[in-house]
């Protein structure tokens, strides 16, 4: 994919979870890997006003927060980098504050396995992170022990993160996640619920390999 093609995708993407209700104003960030860079959203620009040439291109061998555009990527660049650096299979991260997984990161509650969606993420939990500043690099490593072996987890007192071998997969992701936390908060206001097996998550995780929303690397 061109620089300009993925511009484009990146801030539909962004326009589409603000409509959607997963992110709100400024909050929350996209990034995609492109060549030896990565390209991620600029600090403080609603969705509304986000224009391709805002997005910021920053090198992933370099960790001094060196970019290049018109305007300073997220405050949230470093765990792009890191994961991106960590996950070669990840091409795109979705970072937002959705409603469900922000409550359940502010009650620090990983998400079990309440539904068999959860196959999508790798393995039987989604895991919490623990608590640093927004932006620091506490934060990015932290966030990078949550994600091991998971596609996606809660950063604690702050929102969810998801990674995907491309923007229609990550995004496809953040919303999965979001209705699973949707539904762990309800069955807790209920009592509880019973939580799928290990093995009962593992025979529908080898059904997993093509379900979803799927699209070529971006």
């Amino acid at each position: 994919m061109s620089d300009q093609a993925l511009r484009d995708e990146i801030v539909n993407a962004a326009r589409a979870l603000d409509a959607s209700g997963l992110n709100r104003g400024s909050s929350g960030n996209i990034s995609a890997r492109l060549g030896d860079a990565l390209l991620v959203t600029p600090s403080g620009v609603p969705a509304s006003r986000l224009e391709p040439q805002m997005l910021a291109r920053m090198p992933l061998d370099r960790d001094d927060g060196v970019y290049e555009g018109p305007m300073k990527p997220s405050s949230e660049w470093r765990f792009h980098l890191d994961l991106m650096r960590a996950r070669p299979e990840f091409h795109a991260l979705v970072h937002t504050h959705a409603p469900f997984s922000t409550i359940l990161s502010i009650a620090r509650k990983p998400i079990p396995a309440v539904h068999y969606m959860m196959a999508a993420f790798g393995g039987p939990e989604i895991r919490c992170s623990g608590y640093a500043t927004y932006g620091t690099a506490a934060l990015s490593a932290e966030v990078v022990a949550a994600m091991e072996g998971r596609a996606g987890c809660l950063m604690a007192n702050h929102g969810m993160i998801v990674g995907g071998p491309n923007l229609t997969r990550a995004t496809w992701l953040a919303h999965e996640l979001e209705a699973l936390a949707h539904q762990y908060y309800h069955v807790l206001h209920i009592g509880g619920g019973h939580i799928l097996t290990e093995a009962e998550l593992a025979d529908t995780a080898r059904g997993f390999a093509s379900y979803g929303v799927q699209a070529a690397k971006t």
